[in-house]
C-alpha cells in the first residue's frame, strides 16, 4: 500500500479518550482542503472506515501506512 497515508483519529466516549490509526488513500486527500471533509465525504474513505463524527475529537496525518 504505497499510496496510503496513516490518519490518527482521537475519539472521546463517556469521558474516556482512545485513538485509532486508519489507512486513507493519499489520492483521496487531493480534492479537500480539510482532512475532516475527506474523512466524512470521500467515497474511497467511506468504503474503508466508518467514523462516528459525534465522538471524533481530532484527526491528523501521522505518516505512511506500514503493513
Amino acid at each position: 500500500m504505497s499510496d496510503v497515508v496513516r490518519v490518527r483519529l482521537l475519539f472521546v466516549d463517556d469521558g474516556q479518550y482512545h485513538q485509532e490509526d486508519v489507512p486513507i488513500p493519499e489520492s483521496a486527500l487531493e480534492g479537500y482542503d480539510r482532512l475532516i471533509d475527506c474523512i466524512r465525504e470521500e467515497p474511497e474513505v467511506l468504503k474503508r472506515v466508518f467514523v462516528d463524527a459525534d465522538r471524533l475529537c481530532s484527526a491528523y496525518l501521522v505518516g505512511g501506512w506500514e503493513g
